[in-house]
């Protein structure tokens, strides 16, 4: 094995363990796939020039890749790509529409055959639904499986709603995106040119797989879970924000033939150790209902974490408890507001003598987000993304913000290690803020947030500013590069606090439409709302503080006080 980094390419691993960097920055880098003969291929989530695949080969033999081609001419290859196996000689590719082949020659870098179009999505949606990440897994039987994930985030009415849905709004019933989306179809790995009616139905009621693997050890298929998101800013009334930061949880799946995973009517609880009814379809966080009578997962996680893909560890150089058990790359959350943002980290799920997950989880590989408080996504340095086992037992993992590929290796006594060698890792689960459940009160971050501001602008101000925030150019003055949303951070929070009436000046124009007072919303939903303004339309000024926004309300009401 090749000399290790001298710190470990940023890690914090294991005792025993090492790391290095065997590429920087190839682009954003979603799943790879390592060869028998330790060829590594990423695929990029955009490729412009439809060059969206990655080879890279080390030729010196010190860890790191010195040979790096990118190709591809896939149809819409790169745009959402996510998905890259090597099966029975072939190079297995995705994009949102497609899954490819391509034959692979033994001592070829870039595969020189001729792409084969193994399935295409006839969705006529598949452009703007959401989940349409597209892994492909194998069992041994002969079948490849396929997820479609669901459109939206809960199933409310797309048409009227959009994807997210409205505050307190209701999920359809029974769900219509059930039928083709939200769940794992079955086809003949032998064949090509498929479309989702060549398959089988295989599994239903989950919302989004991005990683999924076959586990040889018990013949059974396996997936990561992403939960439903914005329960706070969908049902402000049952779930507090604390709440919302953990639930719902985030899941490794055993799927077998005819599971029902619940979605969107239920959803699993990792606090209560349960299934519960999703509000949507009249939960309240704690009735069970008709949920008790969906699958519960192997594993849960806390919510929002974001795993990207599952992989069961195929080597020999790690210790042997490490042949029971899977590994989760976790992408790190959007939708944990006012709470620091969570996940960023690879973690190890192990599984008893019998081949069952032991329902616990560790912290394999940390230090990827590199700041001690994640307040915003983008503020992570590394997001892991892609797991792949080296033919000499190396565990690769990749991550999408810049394309670095990490290679772990253990260089310890497999026959000593133990719970010491774990210890430190299990300690890291209490002490950094993007793993340990947040504190209620000392963990709150005041800023605004950009994702619920989002959603709740597209619900209260979208009808009147417009979604590209230029207004009517009537009644309804425009945000985008407007004076107001730059100006005084008080005054503009006591506009959307109280609301306004009478003429309006802005850009030279003047406007006289009323503007309804939307104090019904709480403190951080309002800071979001108007980060989210700031941050977009041209602007880029400083976020908007739930404090400062909680300090303008109450000199208001003291105001209007007798």
């Amino acid at each position: 094995m090749p000399t290790a980094d001298k710190d470990n390419g940023g890690l914090f691993l294991p005792g025993g363990f090492e790391a290095l960097v065997v590429v920087d920055s190839i682009g954003e880098t979603r799943h790879i796939a390592v060869s028998d003969n330790g060829d590594i291929y990423a695929q990029l989530q955009h490729a412009d020039d439809g060059k969206g695949t990655v080879a890279m080969r080390d030729l010196d033999h010190d860890g790191k890749a010195d040979s790096i081609v990118r190709f591809g001419d896939y149809l819409e290859q790169g745009r959402g790509a996510t998905g890259i196996t090597i099966h029975h000689g072939y190079l297995y590719v995705s994009s949102r529409k497609h899954i490819f082949r391509t034959k692979m020659i033994p001592g070829e870098l870039v595969p020189t055959a001729e792409p084969e179009v193994v399935l295409t999505d006839l969705d006529p949606n598949v452009a703007r639904n959401w989940h349409t990440t597209k892994p492909v897994a194998f069992d041994d039987k002969g079948n490849m499986y396929v997820p479609f994930g669901a459109p939206s985030d809960a199933c409310q009415d797309m048409e009227k709603y959009g994807p997210v849905g409205i505050p307190n709004g209701k999920g359809l019933d029974p769900c219509p995106e059930l039928e083709k989306h939200a769940g794992i179809w079955r086809f003949d790995a032998n064949k090509i040119g498929l479309t989702q009616e060549d398959g089988t139905k295989f599994a239903t009621g989950i919302r989004s797989i991005v990683g999924m693997e076959w586990n040889p050890k018990d013949e059974s298929l396996y997936a990561v879970g992403n939960g439903i998101d914005n329960f706070h800013t969908i049902f402000p009334t049952l779930y507090t924000d604390w709440q919302a930061a953990l639930l719902p949880s985030e899941t490794l799946m055993k799927v077998t033939e005819g599971s029902d995973y619940g979605w969107p009517y239920a959803y699993y609880d990792q606090l209560q150790k349960k299934n519960v009814l999703q509000p949507g379809y009249g939960g309240d966080g704690k009735i069970v209902g008709k949920a008790s009578g969906y699958a519960v997962p192997a594993v849960a996680f806390p919510g929002h974490w974001a795993p990207m893909d599952v992989m069961f560890y195929h080597g020999d150089q790690f210790p042997k408890r490490y042949n029971n058990g899977a590994f989760i790359a976790f992408h790190g959350a959007t939708d944990r507001a006012p709470y620091p943002m969570s996940g960023f980290i690879v973690c190890f799920a192990p599984f008893d003598e019998h081949g069952n997950a032991t329902g616990e989880w560790e912290v394999f590989a940390d230090g990827f987000a590199r700041v001690d408080v994640v307040k915003n996504t983008s503020d992570a340095v590394y997001r892991p993304m892609g797991l792949s086992t080296g033919p000499d037992g190396s565990l690769y993992i990749s991550e999408s913000n810049q394309g670095k590929i990490w290679r772990v290796m253990y260089k310890g006594d497999k026959d000593k290690f133990g719970q010491s060698e774990l210890a430190a890792m299990e300690n890291r689960k209490k002490t950094q803020s993007y793993i340990r459940d947040p504190d209620p009160v000392k963990d709150l971050v005041q800023e605004g947030d950009t994702y619920s501001g989002r959603i709740l602008y597209d619900t209260y101000c979208v009808a009147c500013h417009q979604r590209d925030g230029k207004g009517d150019n009537n009644r309804f003055p425009p945000l985008a590069d407007s004076e107001w949303v730059t100006a005084s951070e008080e005054k503009l929070i006591g506009v959307v606090l109280n609301g306004m009436q009478g003429d309006i000046v802005v850009k030279g124009k003047t406007y006289n439409g009323l503007m309804p007072a939307h104090g019904h919303l709480d403190d951080h939903a309002l800071a979001s709302i108007l980060t989210y303004v700031r941050k977009r339309f041209g602007h880029e000024s400083k976020p908007v503080s739930a404090v400062k926004v909680s300090e303008i309300r109450s000199l208001s009401s003291s105001k209007r006080m007798p």
